[in-house]
């Protein structure tokens, strides 16, 4: 049987740290094992109890979501962390991506999807929701469409896969193991790939992704 995921809840009103605290709470094989309404006291609390999973809120008071991540990653770099919000614009998405976030989903989101969220990031995978593709491929269109082409490009078998794993926020190291190839042929892939998107940062390759659906 899997251990269960020990999960800890950070949002400034009490209210949503309860209800979520009893929804989470019935899933099975899930922990809930603690909940913060002080984003500053997230770092003390994970030093005295390691949890699988940290779901946090992005707008609150002291330490947001994004600057949570930030502070987190550099001591936990293994720790999942799943942002649960109402924001659903472009640049916090991608504020948060680059933070280093494990998942990203919308709190109006159903039962279901934050489940279905909340186990994919514990398994060591990246889960952004439906609405938060949407988002990435549809908001500021005329800002994308400078960042990459929006026309389908042909990448090739291996391009294609090194485009899955870039989404999935593995290092150019980690790639090379994963694809028994040397770092500096995972370099030219990568060089290559922004040269065919068009685009000038990770952020397009992920577009890219999201939109043929590489995931």
């Amino acid at each position: 049987m899997p251990s269960p995921i020990d999960v800890l809840l950070v949002d400034d009103h009490q209210i949503i740290l309860d209800s979520l605290s009893l929804l989470i709470g019935t899933l099975e094989g899930v922990n809930v094992v603690g909940t913060l309404n002080d984003s500053r006291k997230v770092a003390a609390y994970l030093e005295a109890y390691p949890v699988d999973v940290l779901i946090t809120d992005l707008t609150m008071p002291y330490l947001d979501g994004i600057q949570l991540t930030l502070q987190l990653r550099q001591k936990y770099p293994d720790l999942k962390i799943l942002m649960l919000t109402v924001a659903d614009d472009l640049d916090p998405i991608q504020d948060a991506y680059r933070a280093g976030v494990s998942g990203y989903v919308m709190k109006k989101a159903e039962r279901a999807e934050l489940e279905k969220a909340l186990r994919t990031v514990a398994s060591g995978q990246k889960y952004f929701g439906e609405a938060v593709m949407k988002e990435l491929l549809t908001a500021g269109r005329q800002e994308a469409d400078e960042e990459y082409t929006t026309d389908f490009v042909q990448l090739t078998r291996r391009e294609l896969e090194i485009v899955r794993l870039i989404a999935q926020e593995l290092s150019t190291s980690e790639i090379a193991d994963k694809l028994f190839i040397s770092v500096g042929t995972v370099e030219t892939h990568r060089h290559n790939i922004m040269r065919k998107l068009g685009a000038k940062n990770v952020i397009g390759i992920i577009k890219y992704a999201l939109k043929y659906k590489l995931l």
